[in-house]
């Protein structure tokens, strides 16, 4: 498959079509790393708009533990 957007770089549009040639697992394995960067940066751009975003998600993550609504973290079920 070919991206043709004219959004994408040259450097990447290389990427893309260098790991188009790799296995799919190997594909999929990129595209979870490439996925989840991009999802940190936005984060991190959301973040540095609004610096007191974290300390009200924070508050509300821990008004919801004193009010019984959350459950622990079961590592198995990620």
């Amino acid at each position: 498959m070919r991206y043709t957007g004219e959004a994408m770089t040259k450097l990447l549009q290389e990427a893309w079509e260098q790991v188009s040639k790799l296995p799919e697992d190997e594909q999929d394995r990129i595209a979870r790393e490439l996925l989840e960067a991009i999802e940190e940066a936005e984060w991190a751009a959301l973040l540095a708009q609004s610096p007191d975003t974290l300390r009200r998600m924070g508050e509300q993550a821990k008004a919801e533990y004193d009010a019984g609504k959350t459950e622990p973290l079961d590592p198995n079920r990620l």
